[in-house]
């Protein structure tokens, strides 16, 4: 067991001073407000639960900041895809295991606690599978298991290059199966998992580009109630290819023939019509957010006022991991609408409204929904993944409830994290993982060969 003493933790009701959380067996056992500390308390000042990184491509941590050299015509998303394919084919299974530790240890740091691993490099570097065909999330496990941090794994189903049924780049060889095959890899995935501690899984086809219609409708059952996550609308081309294909857009065709519910995230989202806005916020589904992915890689911006006026839920990813951190993709989430609409306070909900808070809330929800987990925050029965914030810090100082997580937000860059708890265990302290210099030695040492 384990006792912990706060003197303002942000509780489902709110703001609460003098709590005290006990754990047990990684769980919150129970959580009491205005109590004084016991002696043998661990004491903090501020604490709040931990996010959800809701998308993630682990493998893409390792070639972050490679595509950044311009081309011989206008770079966009599909020429940084050319140096993501070389990146993913040069990758062995101990590379995706020491770039997965080490994005996982930094997810913890700045404040993630799960993640939703859209995990779609599967097979050798020829194509050929492995004679365990789940060798690949099994590595992503591993990484989850050394970091601590909770899992969510969502194995990719990639089977064409393009809409209509196209046959693959050679670039996308790993990725591919067919769905006698994904069924094969959904079990070893299951299998890789099965002693994880709080993990749990679910599925993604890739897209409408990389998935028939016939194949989308075999593989969701393959969910077994389980999230269901999907890019759409991600490109501005990617929907003009569409409506070639279909005579719709993606997320159109995806609403109309599709059991979209609330088990389902879709993935960017960034190009909609009033309509899909609209329609798709009534399904209950979330809109899974990338804002500095998004931003990297000239996607555009999610008309995120529209959708929220609409009542849709979002939460956020960090999906290339080109940068892995709470406060920056939520500070993005706001500054992409700022410049977007050129004013402030965008996203605060309301007059008088933290707009740091509201952002926070609403990805703690939406985040937890996507992953198919039903308790979240400072609650009994929760997972006890918790951050504590540096009271000494700087753009902290003298705030206090809401201030404080606008200051984290909006001001503090590094450095206001001090400790997270993971499954009720302290991974993080003085704002260090217990493995970051582990998990950087190793991953320097992929990286170096896979870049040389």
């Amino acid at each position: 067991m384990t006792r912990l003493h706060f003197a303002s933790a942000l509780l489902p009701s709110g703001w609460a001073n003098d709590v005290q959380v006990v754990i047990t067996a990684g769980a919150i056992a129970a959580v009491t407000p205005d109590v004084a500390p016991a002696a043998d308390d661990e004491r903090h000042a501020i604490a709040l639960p931990g996010l959800a990184s809701l998308h993630s491509h682990a493998f893409q941590r390792g070639m972050a900041g490679l595509a950044e050299l311009r081309g011989d015509s206008a770079d966009t998303f599909w020429t940084w895809r050319e140096t993501m394919y070389r990146f993913a084919l040069a990758m062995t299974p101990d590379d995706v295991a020491a770039v997965a530790t080490l994005l996982y240890v930094e997810m913890l740091e700045q404040g993630f606690t799960r993640v939703g691993e859209f995990h779609y490099l599967h097979h050798d570097r020829d194509g050929a599978h492995y004679s365990d065909i789940g060798e690949m999330a099994a590595q992503i496990a591993q990484a989850a298991e050394a970091s601590s941090i909770g899992l969510t794994l969502l194995p990719s189903f990639y089977a064409h290059g393009s809409f209509g049924g196209a046959a693959p780049h050679d670039g996308q060889r790993r990725f591919i199966n067919s769905v006698d095959q994904f069924a094969a890899l959904m079990a070893a995935s299951r299998k890789a998992i099965a002693t994880l501690p709080g993990a749990n899984i679910g599925i993604a086809p890739h897209s409408l580009r990389a998935v028939a219609p016939d194949e989308l409708a075999a593989i969701v059952p393959l969910a077994n109630g389980g999230p269901v996550h999907i890019h759409a609308a991600e490109q501005a081309k990617e929907v003009e290819d569409c409506l070639v294909w279909s005579g719709q857009r993606p997320v159109q065709w995806l609403l109309e023939h599709a059991p979209v519910n609330q088990r389902w995230c879709l993935i960017h989202a960034t190009h909609m019509t009033d309509q899909e806005i609209s329609a798709f916020a009534k399904t209950g589904a979330v809109a899974g957010l990338c804002p500095v992915t998004e931003a990297s890689l000239g996607d555009g911006i999610f008309p995120a006022r529209e959708f929220l006026d609409a009542g849709g839920a979002f939460g956020v990813g960090t999906d290339s991991n080109v940068l892995v951190g709470v406060a920056d993709e939520l500070r993005q989430l706001e500054y992409g609408q700022r410049l977007k609409h050129r004013t402030r306070n965008v996203l605060s909900g309301g007059a008088g409204r933290s707009t740091g808070r509201t952002l926070f809330d609403d990805a703690l929800a939406g985040g937890s929904r996507a992953l198919a987990q039903p308790t979240v925050g400072l609650i009994p029965g929760a997972r006890a993944d918790i951050v504590t914030l540096d009271a000494m810090h700087p753009s902290l100082a003298g705030r206090a409830r809401d201030a404080v997580i606008d200051g984290w937000i909006f001001a503090a860059g590094d450095g206001a994290i001090d400790c997270v708890w993971a499954g009720g265990n302290k991974v993080v302290e003085g704002g260090q993982h217990k493995l970051r210099r582990d998990a950087r030695a190793r991953f320097n040492t992929a990286v170096r060969r896979l870049v040389a």
